[in-house]
């Protein structure tokens, strides 16, 4: 199964970056509070909407880093996001972009922070690896398996620090509620809850109207390897209403992204994914059940974030053991446990995983920290590839109306050509990686 390699041209990507060496960051030196500029991570930012505006916003204030480049094909975004960098330094220095093929063809780039629609994250990624750049790139990675394999094979060849934006692998109440998991202190784990919105993949295309101007809106560049369909505001409306649709979003992977990997890394299958995915027989994936090799079964929870009786907010997940149970959930105070004891050792486990993993709290830290040590991330592309495919063989249990079978090894569904065929999709020209 390959994933074509192909021609990104815009005088074939400027003369391939530059030829863009595998060395380190010039400013991979420097740390402490005030940072001397010549030893700032120069950084720019791609996709500026509402996730975009978030991890700039992180990024912007620690010290060693230097937004110098903006990028965003919404001239509206773009023009805030400078205005924010501009204001943070006092300067007029940021340089905005709606092609982001530039940000990556300049030298003095050392990483790019990443946000722009499910369609783009895998290639954007990828050309930005080829370019010599790190990336932290939000969720979900990649938009079908084959897809994963390619983002996996880039980052190991040449050797670039990847971080994918599940930020519950750093935050505190998410890694308490893990440790409680892998440390036994719940017995043996043999279920685990996640959860996601209802299932929804539209075939369907809103009727054309007519484009914007290419300054506002370049069109063009926003469907990117995505299929070409006809203007529509529609696909722009509050929280991405792309993501409905099966040629823009990902399903069940748009909550799932995050609650899979958090349950995949309690039970030691960050290199590996579900392997029987059983049909719910309903259109929501309600119910859905995965088991891993190891015999833990994964169950899908679809529903409101605060009714679900599993945990209270959004993107929650429970582990369930012989002896006890532990959900965590965002906006809510912590954890919640089968015995309030558990509690007490809140403080004690963070300790001791933070000296284990030698982590910071802090999932854009982490990544920037990695940059300049050149140590794998917490959420490496290794671990978003695994947790997605997982994710996307959801998918195509849901769209196949059926049971399927997954080799995570072989990365194939054996013996069935219908579902093998679905791990890879087309990708429109000239964003073939």
């Amino acid at each position: 199964m390959k994933h074509k390699a192909g021609g990104v041209t815009r005088r074939k990507f400027l003369a391939a970056a530059a030829v863009a060496p595998l060395i380190l960051p010039a400013r991979v030196l420097g740390r402490g509070g005030a940072v001397a500029p010549s030893e700032r991570l120069q950084v720019a930012s791609i996709g500026i909407g509402g996730r975009g505006t978030y991890d700039l916003g992180v990024a912007l204030h620690e010290p060693d880093v230097q937004f110098v480049a903006v990028c965003d094909v919404n001239r509206e975004r773009r023009e805030r996001a400078k205005a924010t960098v501009d204001e943070q330094y006092n300067n007029k220095d940021c340089a905005a972009y709606i092609d982001f093929r530039e940000v990556l063809a300049r030298p003095d780039i050392d990483a790019i922070i990443m946000a722009p629609g499910d369609r783009w994250h895998t290639s954007m990624a990828v050309l930005a690896m080829r370019a010599g750049k790190d990336v932290f790139s939000e969720k979900p990675s990649t938009m079908c398996i084959a897809e994963g394999q390619t983002l996996v094979a880039t980052a190991r060849r040449l050797g670039r620090i990847f971080q994918v934006g599940t930020q519950r692998r750093s935050e505190a109440n998410f890694v308490f509620a893990d440790e409680l998991a892998r440390t036994g202190r719940l017995g043996k784990l043999h279920t685990l809850k996640a959860h996601t919105l209802p299932f929804e993949m539209k075939h369907d295309l809103l009727p054309e109207q007519p484009v914007p101007a290419k300054s506002d809106l370049d069109w063009d560049m926003w469907l990117g390897p995505a299929p070409w369909r006809p203007y529509n505001k529609g696909y722009l409306g509050g929280c991405g209403a792309w993501l409905n649709y099966y040629d823009f979003g990902t399903g069940v992977a748009g909550w799932c992204s995050h609650t899979i990997c958090q349950c995949q890394g309690v039970i030691d299958a960050d290199a590996t994914s579900a392997v029987e995915y059983e049909y719910p027989n309903n259109a929501t994936a309600e119910g859905f059940t995965a088991r891993y090799a190891n015999g833990v079964k994964l169950v899908l929870a679809v529903g409101d974030f605060k009714n679900l009786g599993l945990w209270h907010g959004s993107c929650g997940v429970r582990y369930e053991g012989s002896e006890g149970w532990v959900s965590c959930a965002d906006g809510y105070a912590g954890p919640e446990v089968s015995n309030p004891a558990l509690l007490a050792e809140r403080q004690k486990l963070l300790a001791a995983y933070q000296e284990r993993e030698r982590r910071v709290l802090n999932h854009m830290r982490d990544f920037l920290d990695s940059v300049r040590s050149r140590r794998q991330t917490v959420a490496t592309a290794e671990i978003a590839h695994r947790s997605m495919s997982t994710c996307h063989a959801i998918n195509l249990s849901m769209l196949l109306k059926r049971n399927l079978k997954y080799d995570p090894v072989k990365e194939e569904f054996p013996g069935d050509a219908e579902a093998n065929r679905l791990r890879s999709r087309a990708t429109r020209e000239p964003w073939e990686v």
